[in-house]
């Protein structure tokens, strides 16, 4: 059993030559590449971290110009309610102003127009009273003066009554 445990210097070089032939071949073949792939994936990491951040401040930019915009449309929109409004309010109140005018208008007409009736119905009425009076004076006098002293007397009475009124 001494020829297992003794060592053999010329084994021992082959081998080491071997590792070292082996492990050269690995870096070149294995560990390059593999790093190479670790670079590159670490990488594109930072860059996707880089672009997830830089998105998520457009993500913040765009929002918060969804909300000035959002802001901006209620707004108009309170001052396009404001306006209609205060156009409802100003045609109300015209077309009051308006009726009214128009309601006095027409008032203001109908009492020219009762007025002017009056007046006729008491232009005819005293027409009427007139012919009528002169009519029964007629048959009055006719009867009454049939003398010359009725007659004075007659007419005096009146001049005294023309003077009075």
């Amino acid at each position: 059993m001494d020829g297992l445990l003794q060592v053999s210097w010329g084994t021992v070089f082959w081998a080491s030559v071997s590792f070292v032939i082996v492990l050269i071949l690995l870096k070149k073949m294995a560990w390059g590449p593999i790093l190479k792939a670790l670079k590159d994936r670490e990488t594109s990491i930072e860059n996707a971290l880089s672009e997830a951040e830089k998105a998520r401040g457009e993500m913040a930019s765009l929002q918060a110009g969804n909300e000035k915009l959002l802001k901006e449309a209620r707004e108009e929109r309170d001052h396009i309610l404001k306006e209609a409004r205060e156009m409802r309010d100003s045609m109300i109140s015209e077309a009051k102003n308006t009726a009214k005018s128009e309601g006095e208008k027409m008032i203001a007409s109908a009492r020219e127009a009762i007025e002017n009736e009056k007046n006729a119905a008491l232009a005819e009425m005293k027409a009427q009273v007139a012919s009528l009076s002169l009519d029964i004076a007629e048959k009055v006098i006719r009867q009454k003066l049939s003398d010359d002293a009725s007659q004075q007397a007659l007419v005096q009475n009146m001049l005294n009554d023309v003077k009075l009124n």
